[in-house]
């Protein structure tokens, strides 16, 4: 929810035509005027923490669901700790399924 709201004030600063260097920015129940340029800046690092903090959650989630597994005896699920392509890897797949 929160990633989504960032990439919403993202875009809003983007499409943004106002003459002015400065927005107003939201900082708990207060609103104070800040460079677009810092206020940028402060979201896309806030955005980037949120990735890191997702992708972690994601892969504590994959051990706590083994060990589940493992504790109720079941077998260890199959494709559960595939990883996606990176962009230069589908670039190659794509590459050579042209040819």
């Amino acid at each position: 929810m929160e990633k989504n709201r960032n990439r919403e004030a993202l875009r809003a600063l983007q499409n943004s035509n106002s003459q002015s260097d400065n927005v107003m920015v939201c900082f708990g129940n207060m609103f104070i005027k800040f460079p677009k340029s810092r206020t940028k800046d402060m979201i896309q690092k806030d955005q980037e923490q949120l990735d890191e903090e997702i992708c972690k959650l994601c892969n504590q989630l994959k051990v706590k669901v083994n060990r589940l597994n493992e504790a109720q005896g079941k077998p260890e699920l199959k494709g559960f700790n595939l990883t996606p392509l990176t962009q230069e890897e589908m670039q190659a797949v794509t590459k050579i399924l042209k040819n």
